[in-house]
């Protein structure tokens, strides 16, 4: 299998990061969750210096890297010119805009005379996207892919300079302030957007097969086309998702990199997705028009998907668990049958946690195995399973009406009493569990 590490040598390219356009006020689209909490790094000290003027930088590609909504198409086709100038690099010829990284994936396999690996429907709509922009969606089209010379030669540059400025450690204190807060979040959502697009773009329909050579011969185009999609993304600056790389090259109190070397790879990210440069043409991509995240950051939405975009291209999760579609559609309507009948374990669990552990429990007739002064523990076997094993706990503080709130935690299954699950919750053993006033 093909990955970023084996096929590109650039700085940095294996990261993924968010974007948004700073400055730019999109209406009428709620982001449940997506504020995330205890992330933002203020006044932050190192080695006896407090960095202040970073914290502007950081939300401010934060903000970049979280945007949704239309792409303000003129600053990014700007930013894209202003690459290629400073590039050395004649402008494109044209430049083609498409609905998502789905469909600029596509649009560069046909580009690179990969239609017969790409699903009917998908490939007519990239090829429609083509020549709507005036480019033919055949091989050779759009001339060679000039990402190094736009992206990873100047990303180079900046943090060389940088480097050379404020030395080995000053860089990674830098790095520390500026991209690391953004680095995590962002990785993991440009992942889960590129395994959504393999994903799409490599689905056959199932078939049954009678022979072993004929299933190795399937499973070897499999791979073949697995390569070939994830080559197509590696081709792709990543626009508003190279937030984390963009703000550690930002000066001190700018919007990020508003000059130098990254002025316009910056200038696309603050407007756009993700984009594939060639000599001839460039293709652009638009930004989600949702984006649902819980507080730890990961993709989650139960009635919907977490992330969408204008072509319809979507990823469907469950506090950063990936679900299929239809799945979110029935957690309203669970019963404990339902669950116990799930066979996927993962779903299972996402199953549970929505319909929630001690009406499970209640419901599927599950009995105490121990009690003590601490609390009840519960257990249930599940099918293809670990057993659900739960300690139920009173809060021994009241609630404003009087009464005592229950809650229940689980505990690994191989739990044996109510009090050695309590003390794990707190990294204890149980003979080191003693509180003199339980809170």
């Amino acid at each position: 299998m093909t990955t970023a590490s084996d096929t590109r040598k650039d700085t940095g390219d294996t990261v993924s990061t968010d974007t948004a356009s700073t400055g730019t006020t999109h209406t009428g689209t709620t982001h449940t969750g997506t504020t995330h909490t205890g992330t933002t790094h203020t006044g932050t000290t190192h080695t006896g210096t407090t960095h202040t003027g970073t914290t502007g930088v950081v939300e401010r590609w934060r903000a970049v890297a979280a945007a949704t909504g239309p792409a303000d198409r003129g600053a990014a086709e700007a930013g894209v010119r202003l690459a290629y100038d400073a590039a050395g690099l004649a402008r494109p010829e044209r430049i083609v805009w498409v609905g998502s990284p789905l469909e600029g994936t596509a649009a560069a396999l046909l580009l690179a005379g990969r239609r017969d690996i790409l699903p009917g429907e998908i490939a007519d709509r990239a090829a429609g996207a083509l020549r709507a922009a005036g480019a033919e969606p055949v091989a050779g089209a759009a001339g060679a892919s000039v990402r190094e010379a736009v992206r990873t030669l100047p990303w180079a540059a900046a943090r060389q300079r940088l480097h050379g400025a404020l030395g080995g450690s000053g860089w990674a204190e830098r790095w520390a302030l500026t991209g690391a807060p953004l680095w995590d979040t962002t990785r993991s959502l440009t992942e889960r957007v590129r395994t959504g697009v393999v994903e799409a773009l490599t689905a056959q329909p199932d078939q049954e097969q009678d022979r072993d050579q004929e299933q190795d011969r399937d499973r070897s185009r499999a791979r073949d086309r697995e390569a070939a999609v994830r080559l197509a993304m590696l081709d792709a600056v990543l626009g508003q998702h190279d937030a984390p790389w963009l703000a550690a090259v930002a000066e001190d109190g700018d919007a990020g990199a508003g000059a130098g070397e990254l002025a316009g790879p910056a200038a696309v990210a603050r407007a756009a997705g993700w984009w594939w440069p060639y000599e001839k043409t460039v293709l652009i991509a638009e930004r989600p028009l949702e984006l649902h995240r819980d507080e730890a950051g990961r993709l989650d939405r139960g009635d919907g998907p977490a992330l969408a975009y204008p072509d319809g291209f979507a990823l469907y999760a469950w506090r950063g668990m990936p679900v299929p579609a239809a799945f979110l559609a029935q957690l309203s309507t669970l019963t404990a049958e339902r669950i116990r009948a799930e066979e996927n374990a993962e779903l299972r669990r996402v199953m549970l946690e929505h319909y929630g552990y001690d009406r499970y429990l209640e419901e599927s007739g599950a009995r105490p195995v121990h009690r003590d002064e601490t609390g009840v523990l519960w257990r249930i076997e599940m099918p293809g399973d670990e057993p659900v094993t739960m300690v139920e706990v009173v809060n021994s503080t009241p609630e404003p009406d009087g009464t005592h709130r229950t809650y229940w935690l689980r505990v690994p299954p191989r739990t044996r009493t109510a009090r050695e699950g309590v003390a794990w919750t707190f990294g204890l053993e149980a003979d080191g569990y003693a509180p003199e006033r339980e809170t």
